[in-house]
């Protein structure tokens, strides 16, 4: 079932969960995104945690690279979750890399290396990534905190 999509459970009004299954092609990217984004928009739309445009956008980024690396380096299904846990959003992919590979680490900064630098990415934006095997494959959860105390690209403009 491609694209299977679940919402979670609620707490009061708002969500707090969503997930889908993917059957391991390149659309799951672009539809995971979309799931996040529906998420976070609930989230907004039902009084839950405020979320800044600038952390929706790191969400579904976060979302993208680890669908990306699910998508090229496993054969087959994958799957994505969100969960709000203490003002945070849990991102969890798992996908069906073979027991054989091994898990995934984020790599130093080299700007001269040309991809490679989608855990890099998740590491600098996430307060924590943990990669684990899982029962037919790895499970990646990455937490994102929505409290956005960054600064705001558009200020000085």
């Amino acid at each position: 079932m491609n694209g299977a999509v679940r919402d979670g459970g609620r707490r009061g009004d708002a969500p707090t969960g969503a997930s889908a299954r993917y059957e391991g092609g390149s659309g799951d990217i672009a539809r995971g995104r979309e799931l996040a984004r529906g998420f976070l928009e609930r989230l907004r739309a039902t009084g839950g945690p405020a979320v800044s445009d600038r952390t929706a956008g790191m969400v579904q980024l976060v979302v993208s690279e680890l669908l990306t690396n699910a998508c090229k380096h496993a054969p087959g299904p994958s799957s994505l979750g969100l969960a709000l846990a203490d003002g945070a959003v849990e991102i969890t992919v798992w996908d069906s890399a073979p027991v054989v590979s091994p898990v995934p680490v984020a790599r130093t900064a080299d700007p001269g290396r040309i991809g490679g630098h989608g855990l890099e990415i998740v590491t600098a934006l996430c307060q924590s990534l943990d990669v684990r095997r899982a029962p037919g494959g790895k499970r990646t959860t990455a937490r994102l905190r929505l409290v956005d105390d960054g600064p705001d690209p558009a200020a000085g403009r």
